[in-house]
């Protein structure tokens, strides 16, 4: 039997991205609070639950059955909505960001330690198969040593994001939290930006102690309507990319007993696709960006078993919060 999740929000990410992943995932939304029972019941009833709605934050925290809690609030509110759910002894999943610096992020970290509790933070990129698809091939060494790697990131962020650190903190957090789940820890960062206001332009280079190094582009600027993301793994025996959360695309050489020429059919590019038809859906693109395996992993590791191997915690967000802000530190 699934756990007693309640979710604290039903603004437009949670009714367009995390009710609905629960729902896939199959974990019954089991109460959810807004500032309005009404609005609270009206979310429940268009996601088909039968939980019990709630006014505010505070009465479904105090609501003893419930296991765990789904925070999706506004940015400024998260942390202290986390640490009341942490207080309360509730283990907690909650959508980036999880503190709005790196001393929030360690907090919060440290809270959930102190309250023996587990608290996922929502970096959904952790769970998109196809970049669980690209660490496999990365880890099983048909890249041989890895060397180099780009990654591109391009987003309308001026609505919601007045400047670098907003842009970095709310839209470009999760591909540079990406880069540690796929290649570890930054040891070295330089950076530029070329941003004015909300129309922001950042480039950055980075090497990880995994030896690898690369680059990051990272752009919200008006022009970039469709959302686009490009990542390009190089190692001595092939590379690998991705484009978007839709196609790897895995370049070899030949076996070692066949040299490459070019009269002959050495060479091995393999393209990896989902499956798509007229029922598809939109449950497709909830799965493909990670939304619905992120639930299912946070709804195993509450119900006690394994976490998926990867559920990035409240001390992963710290770390990732910290490569953030030495990124924008390396702008000035």
């Amino acid at each position: 039997m699934p756990p007693r999740l309640g979710v604290i929000g039903a603004g437009f990410h949670a009714s367009t991205n995390i009710l609905p992943s629960m729902g896939l995932a199959g974990q019954p939304i089991a109460a959810l609070a807004t500032r309005d029972v009404e609005r609270s019941r009206a979310a429940l009833l268009r996601f088909g639950s039968e939980g019990t709605p709630y006014g505010s934050a505070s009465e479904l925290l105090a609501d003893a059955s419930l296991d765990a809690v789904v925070i999706v609030a506004q940015p400024a509110d998260q942390l202290r909505l986390t640490l009341e759910a942490l207080a309360a002894g509730k283990h907690v999943f909650v959508d980036k960001p999880l503190g709005l610096t790196p001393a929030e992020a360690q907090t919060a970290a440290d809270a959930a330690a102190a309250a023996e509790r587990i608290a996922v933070v929502g970096f959904m990129k952790r769970h998109a198969p196809i970049y669980r698809q690209l660490r496999s091939v990365m880890t099983d060494g048909a890249l041989g040593t890895l060397r180099s790697f780009s990654l591109e990131f391009a987003c309308d962020s001026t609505p919601f994001c007045r400047d670098d650190e907003e842009f970095v903190t709310l839209a470009a957090i999760h591909m540079i939290d990406l880069t540690r789940f796929l290649f570890g820890e930054a040891v070295s960062v330089s950076a530029i930006s070329t941003s004015e206001g909300s129309h922001v332009a950042l480039s950055a280079a980075i090497r990880f102690d995994s030896g690898i190094a690369g680059t990051l582009s990272l752009a919200g600027v008006p022009s970039r309507t469709s959302e686009t993301e490009r990542l390009v793994v190089t190692g001595d025996r092939g590379h690998a990319t991705t484009l978007d959360n839709a196609e790897l695309r895995l370049h070899r050489l030949a076996p070692d007993d066949a040299a490459p020429t070019s009269t002959s059919l050495t060479e091995r590019t393999e393209a990896f696709t989902p499956a798509e038809s007229a029922m598809s859906g939109t449950a497709r693109d909830l799965h493909l960006r990670g939304f619905v395996a992120e639930l299912a992993a946070f709804s195993a590791a509450v119900d006690g078993a394994a976490a998926g191997g990867e559920a990035p915690t409240a001390a992963d967000n710290a770390a990732t919060m910290t490569l953030c802000d030495t990124l924008l530190a390396a702008t000035h």
